[in-house]
């Protein structure tokens, strides 16, 4: 399917606030509302400002049907011109049956989230045929630098490709590798294997990011991806923050909580699979989380150490 790159975010139109996941604190949504209430008005869901209902699991917002509804509401809303996760955390993958793609392909707008969002990303490109974007969510967007919020931002109202990346990729391998880079927490690309909206991952790069997660269990997922032909079918992977990735308690009290041990892993199982790689990335939970258009042409430069990323977010 080719997707639709959505219309920009003019400067003073409205853009949506829900939590489709888990629940965020009071503070940190103040926080980033305020930053994105530099540019554009913005609608918050009705769930964020009320208690934790009684009857929703504490990692949830809310019930799905609600969670579920407050997006819908948000995609059907026309003078809703882009949609910003709240926050991440766990409960996307429950709603996805229940969201209409049709509600996004006819009004097409650009959905931001990253982490559990991967799976709101993944189905909007592969359900209703629109680019999102791969950024940071509202509950974020207070403690991250200023200059990332301003690229957010632009990415959303400005209508061109972001070009070279200012970033300095470590990599293995060479030569130049093209396809449309998409973003993705690695559990959650791992996750979304065999449901019918996978991450879509063949011809890519790759750029995974992962939090909170042992050295063995991203040998896991990546083992499935291997074993489920998803990686090898991808050009190349680029490896993004790997926040707090190390194992405090590993087998027989070997040292495990040096945090190169994570990106070993992960270079270890990209190469099984035979593809490039190239580390570096200021993507995800880490100090730095750079927006980029999920699904947009790209091209990795592997001796040079450079992605440039050739189309825009939006149109």
């Amino acid at each position: 399917m080719t997707a639709v790159i959505p219309p920009r975010v003019r400067p003073g139109e409205r853009v949506g606030v829900c939590a489709p996941a888990g629940p965020i604190k009071a503070e940190r949504l103040a926080r980033g509302v305020a930053r994105l209430g530099e540019a554009f008005r913005v609608t918050v869901a009705p769930s964020l400002g009320a208690p934790q209902p009684a009857d929703a699991p504490p990692y949830l917002a809310a019930s799905d049907a609600q969670r579920a509804d407050e997006l819908g509401a948000l995609l059907r809303d026309p003078d809703v011109r882009a949609i910003i996760l709240a926050r991440g955390g766990y409960g996307l993958m429950r709603i996805l049956p229940l969201l209409d793609p049709d509600a996004l392909r006819r009004d097409p707008k650009p959905i931001v989230g990253f982490s559990d969002a991967t799976a709101l990303l993944a189905w909007a490109h592969s359900a209703a045929g629109v680019r999102g974007i791969h950024g940071p969510m509202v509950g974020q967007l207070g403690e991250l630098p200023v200059s990332d919020a301003a690229y957010l931002i632009a990415l959303l109202s400005e209508p061109r490709a972001p070009g070279v990346r200012p970033w300095r990729l470590e990599t293995t391998g060479s030569g130049t590798v093209r396809g449309p880079v998409v973003p993705a927490n690695l559990t959650m690309a791992s996750l979304l294997v065999a449901t019918p909206w996978p991450v879509p991952l063949a011809g890519a790069i790759a750029l995974f990011e992962e939090v909170n997660e042992k050295p063995y269990e991203l040998d896991r997922y990546l083992t499935q991806l291997i074993l489920t032909r998803t990686l090898t079918a991808a050009a190349a992977v680029v490896v993004g923050d790997l926040t707090r990735c190390t194992d405090p308690a590993p087998p027989l009290g070997e040292p495990g909580a040096h945090p190169t041990e994570a990106l070993r892993t992960i270079r270890e199982r990209v190469a099984a699979a035979q593809k490039p790689c190239a580390v570096g990335a200021p993507v995800g939970h880490g100090a730095r989380n750079e927006a980029i258009p999920f699904g947009a042409a790209a091209e990795l430069d592997l001796d040079h150490g450079t992605l440039a990323i050739l189309e825009p977010a939006v149109a």
